[in-house]
């Protein structure tokens, strides 16, 4: 495929969807990524930002080491964060696009798209009228909750899985919930994948010492957005019940999202300023000193696709406390870290205690990761792309 170019259709260009590219770049001569986002997530403070993806344009793209054969461009969609907006967004979208590309002379021999709405449209509506076969990947929100909130937007995302030439999710709940769906594309598991370039062990008093974090003393780190799914909040409150059993426990939660104010508050009313602390968002790169500077690393999701940023973690020998969430389940065994019921403080509380009190092997840890390195699982990705070249059936009718 090395002649052949890629066409991604994505929401953005980080974390997981930009090492995912960046780590098939050589078997392409050229990639064009297409990201949309909404200039309405600019008006700060007029309309509420919430699971629709409508982020902030800044917030979109990360262009470090880029390889020199992927161009980036942002392509602005106006829409209000609302369930009936993003409901009728893929016609509007896909034209958007079709204007862009022939406007910016772009092309393509396969297409693929970065989550089921409105991307996955826009991929095969590109399919029907460029006959590019296209592939897309469901990753959470887009297959385990839109399909299952009303009857048309089953239709809409089961269209869209019918018409694709295959389909990649990234865990085994999510798989259950395309074949609940019915139907008969083809369908790939592949989880997401971290850069062993990126994340491996440090010195963990020197990353401390970077970061200006206590030398003494254990710490829990987490990191996600703040939202309602993410379960910051029973971390907060298991946080309180540790601090009853040891005063040498500090968590340091790191993200951003609407819910920081909330999660302050909590904070506050439970008098863990000494305690807990909130860092906001940081560089991804900074990522790997914070992993190395805890002592456990602890996810504690409602709801999970997969949950990469549990496998930097395990990458860095570290090991994971995780809510059973649907993605983490796949992930964590006995001689990683700890699984405990989602949405309960008291079991969060306890599992940190243990892992906190436990010996953990850094290097049995560290190769329970490397399975989902992307070194590993790009192979994977490459031969779903070679079948698709080769099998691909152009003949099917778009009926949304």
């Amino acid at each position: 495929m090395e002649k052949d170019r890629l066409i991604v259709v994505s929401d953005h260009y980080l974390t997981f969807v930009k090492d995912q590219v960046e780590s098939i770049s050589g078997a392409f001569s050229h990639i064009d990524v297409l990201v949309r986002y909404n200039p309405i997530a600019e008006i700060s403070g007029i309309f509420p930002i919430d699971r629709l993806k409508a982020f902030r344009k800044s917030a979109l793209v990360d262009l470090t080491d880029k390889p020199e054969n992927i161009t980036v461009h942002l392509l602005p969609v106006f829409f209000l964060p609302l369930d009936c907006e993003y409901k009728m967004l893929g016609e509007r979208y896909f034209r958007i696009v079709e204007r862009y590309i022939e406007s910016h002379g772009i092309s393509g021999h396969l297409i693929h798209a970065h989550f089921l709405w409105p991307n996955g449209y826009v991929a095969v509506r590109l399919k029907e009228k460029y006959g590019m076969p296209c592939l897309m990947t469901a990753y959470g929100y887009d297959i385990y909750d839109l399909p299952f909130r009303d009857n048309e937007w089953r239709a809409k995302i089961k269209n869209v899985l019918d018409c694709a030439d295959a389909i990649v999710t990234v865990s085994t709940s999510n798989l259950n919930c395309v074949n609940k769906l019915g139907t008969k594309t083809p369908v790939f598991l592949i989880p997401n994948g971290f850069r062993s370039d990126m994340f491996h062990p440090m010195d963990k008093h020197n990353c401390r010492k970077m970061l200006g974090l206590p030398q003494t003393g254990k710490i829990v780190v987490s990191i996600g957005n703040l939202v309602e799914e993410k379960g910051q909040k029973y971390l907060i409150s298991a946080m309180a019940m540790l601090k009853n059993m040891r005063s040498d426990v500090f968590c340091f939660l790191i993200g951003r999202g609407p819910l920081r104010n909330n999660l302050l508050h909590q904070v506050r009313s439970l008098n863990l300023e000494e305690n807990v602390r909130l860092c906001g968002g940081i560089p991804h790169n900074e990522i790997l000193l914070w992993l190395n500077a805890c002592d456990v690393f602890v996810f504690p999701s409602i709801r999970e696709s997969f949950g990469v940023v549990q496998i930097e973690a395990m990458a860095c020998g570290k090991p994971v406390v995780a809510t059973m969430n649907g993605g983490s389940e796949e992930i964590i065994n006995s001689s990683v870290g700890v699984l405990v019921e989602a949405g309960n403080s008291d079991a969060l509380a306890e599992a940190i205690s243990h892992a906190l009190n436990s010996s953990w092997d850094e290097k049995v840890i560290g190769d329970h990761s490397k399975r989902f390195s992307l070194e590993y699982l790009s192979k994977d990705m490459l031969m779903v792309y070679r079948k698709l070249k080769k099998n691909s059936t152009i003949n099917r009718d778009l009926r949304i």
